[in-house]
């Protein structure tokens, strides 16, 4: 047994042996299981999850029940506590809580999952899915960033894309952005200002009623010369080196296609090394279709389901249908770019019976190589809210996974891109 945490109104974090921790599947109360419970490994941090109440176990009656108020001699509500995982984990549960009344505001666009104490130890509900050298956060935020991105300014200090990058690195703390500055691994090159979808879990555009975005989208539209400039800087750095448009500071890269497949021949003239990739929703076929042939290495593809209506949900596309995603992976494929899913992953929705069944119907359909599976940033109240009831009961995530491994052999299951060149 784990036992409960929660967190007083000051923020600090106790744990309550009288009561187990509970976790969730997507509306469902959950028990954790000792195979999808590990240490909070380094990088994670532990949040309140304000205006919600814990959800545990009463260790007497074996019943899940909410805690509203200090088990302690301080009184006063108490709130639910959630992890957030580094990149190369995927949570197995949501975190047990409850809303504490009518009118509480969305929570913050993060990736909660359940967390609990176990001999005065942190455990998380996750697994471990993919190496996380490169993506450590120990390797980020170091002390010589600020002077990094000082020296990269004053080389090339017209260029709004680095600027917008150097606002990434030091104000949001972006890993992507910082790797342009630190000229290593996956860097992010955002280019387009306009979206072709409205996602509920946009981070960078959001009604202010739904859920608060932890960022800015870029304002302007960057010149091909501005976009050149910065991916040959980055991908002559080393031959593993990546450049990616689409980055959650931006729109959709495809709708800037033209400018896009230009800047890719002019970085192909002068390198060939690294690889140039394009992070999409697959909206518009014609683009990437037109990116295929300029020479882009890779596609990865953004879903939250295999399933139409339930993709239809979570995106709200404007002027292209689910249809239209799987004919932009087909060109991809069929042209020789490596493709991959950005699978936005959710206890519960993504581990359904048909869910599972979809999905591995569509990559054996499309050819895609490499399933990353990504923890959906949302309040799970509100995903939950905007899909339909399930026809079948989650399989859970180790066995989702699992699954996923023995049904499509060939194909990678992890966290995040690899370099194809």
């Amino acid at each position: 047994m784990y036992n409960l945490l929660f967190a007083t109104r000051e923020g600090k974090i106790y744990d309550y042996p009288a009561m187990a921790m509970a976790g969730r599947l997507g509306n469902t109360w959950a028990e954790p299981v000792a195979a999808e419970m590990i240490p909070l490994p380094p990088g994670a941090t532990l949040v309140m999850i304000p205006g919600r109440h814990p959800v545990g176990i009463d260790n007497p009656s074996g019943k899940f029940r909410p805690l509203r108020e200090n088990p302690g001699q301080a009184k006063g509500p108490v709130w639910a506590v959630g992890a957030l995982l580094p990149q190369g984990y995927t949570r197995t549960l949501l975190p047990g809580f409850t809303v504490a009344g009518k009118g509480e505001p969305g929570l913050p666009l993060l990736g909660y999952a359940a967390v609990g104490m176990k001999k005065g130890r942190y455990y998380v509900a996750a697994l471990k899915t993919d190496r996380d050298h490169q993506w450590n956060p120990s390797r980020y935020n170091t002390p010589e960033l600020p002077r990094l991105v000082r020296e990269r300014l004053a080389v090339s200090p017209k260029n709004r894309i680095l600027k917008e990058l150097a606002k990434c690195s030091l104000d949001y703390g972006c890993f992507t952005a910082q790797n342009i500055f630190y000229r290593r691994f996956e860097g992010g090159l955002p280019v387009s200002p306009a979206c072709n979808a409205r996602c509920i879990g946009c981070i960078s555009l959001q009604p202010a009623e739904c859920c608060p975005s932890p960022q800015k989208r870029i304002s302007f539209t960057p010149t091909i010369a501005e976009i050149t400039e910065v991916a040959i800087h980055h991908l002559t750095a080393s031959p593993d080196a990546i450049v990616s448009c689409g980055q959650g500071c931006e729109g959709e890269p495809a709708l800037r296609a033209l400018e896009i497949g230009a800047a890719v021949k002019a970085v192909r003239a002068e390198t060939k090394s690294g690889t140039f990739n394009i992070n999409t929703n697959g909206g518009y076929p014609e683009g990437i279709s037109l990116l295929c042939r300029q020479g882009v290495d890779s596609f990865r593809v953004s879903l939250n389901s295999a399933l139409p209506q339930v993709y239809h949900a979570y995106y709200r596309p404007q002027g292209y249908a689910f249809k239209d995603v799987i004919a932009s992976i087909k060109i991809a494929a069929g042209s020789g770019s490596d493709v991959s899913l950005n699978l936005l992953a959710f206890p519960g929705v993504s581990d359904r019976e048909e869910e599972t069944n979809a999905l591995i119907n569509l990559v054996r359909e499309t050819g895609v190589k490499m399933i990353q599976v990504r923890n959906l940033n949302i309040d799970p109240d509100v995903y939950m809210g905007i899909l339909s009831p399930a026809k079948t009961q989650p399989l859970g995530v180790p066995g989702w996974l699992a699954r996923l491994k023995r049904e499509l052999p060939g194909v990678e299951i992890g966290n995040y891109s690899r370099p194809v060149r």
